[in-house]
């Protein structure tokens, strides 16, 4: 697929430090597809690269945030040789491929979700860094229906919700309303229906007017101490934080809050 093509399912606008990127393929459901895939790939291998942008808010276009997989593309492989078992590793491989450049991204990732977040399309949701979703939003791993488990999402269904909410999903296949994957700890807040964009991008320039230094820190620090034990987390953190101590950002920070004034971030 060309690189044209590629922008019409992922369009990207960026403003005042936030990249929006869209999900543009309503009409199939936004399907995380090959092309989907790729597209986002690349977009976040660039942002990630991009020291003018802030924080990213992943939305989508239509009615569903995203059906996951596209079982039409992955079913037609079936006729293959080997029954399609490379081309269901190589394209698992990069959905998890996207999901860990969700995690390692220097800037905070926002869904914004309107609609449906279903198996795949609910485990982007689950990667987001946060996640804000209208009252009308819903999400499920259903894939227990169909006879296959939603494996790739329990990795991280099971790093967002407590054991057992992630299992009850992951075991019932049922839809979740918004105001229950909040509870859930799915998503961070709901907003009335069509608001979840707005709502993100606030969080989002809430995150942009601080040092993108500091930020790029600290959530990096999040997801490496979290996957320690108690000691190692505590001394890895530390460690961090002592640097961090030593960042110009720091010292203008904590200068600026004694002298009571408006800091002045250099994000270095």
């Amino acid at each position: 697929m060309n690189a044209h093509a590629k922008a019409q399912i992922l369009l990207r606008e960026d403003a005042d430090g936030i990249a929006t990127l869209t999900l543009n393929r309503p009409e199939a459901r936004n399907p995380l597809s090959e092309a989907m895939l790729a597209a986002l790939s690349e977009t976040l291998a660039a942002i990630a690269k991009d020291r003018s942008v802030r924080a990213v808010v992943l939305a989508a276009a239509g009615p569903v945030f995203s059906a996951g997989h596209d079982l039409k593309e992955m079913s037609a492989r079936r006729a293959d040789p080997d029954r399609g078992r490379a081309y269901f590793a190589d394209v698992l491989g990069r959905c998890s491929g996207v999901m860990q450049q969700i995690t390692a991204l220097p800037q905070p990732v926002i869904a914004a979700v309107e609609g449906t977040a279903t198996a795949a399309g609910c485990q982007l949701v689950a990667t987001c860094d946060l996640a804000v979703a209208g009252e009308g939003a819903r999400f499920c791993t259903p894939g227990v229906h169909i006879g296959l488990f939603c494996s790739t999402p329990m990795v991280a269904l099971s790093r967002n919700l407590s054991a057992k909410h992630a299992m009850e999903m992951l075991l019932l296949g049922e839809m979740v309303p918004a105001p229950e994957a909040a509870r859930m700890g799915l998503v961070n807040r709901v907003v009335p229906a069509g608001e979840a964009l707005a709502e993100a991008k606030r969080l989002a320039a809430i995150i942009a007017s601080k040092s993108a230094a500091t930020v790029k820190v600290g959530k990096r620090t999040f997801y490496e101490q979290r996957e320690m034990g108690l000691k190692a987390a505590y001394d890895h953190a530390s460690a961090v934080m002592v640097e961090n101590m030593l960042a110009r950002d720091a010292e203008e920070g904590i200068g600026a809050f004694m002298a009571k004034r408006t800091p002045d971030w250099r994000h270095s």
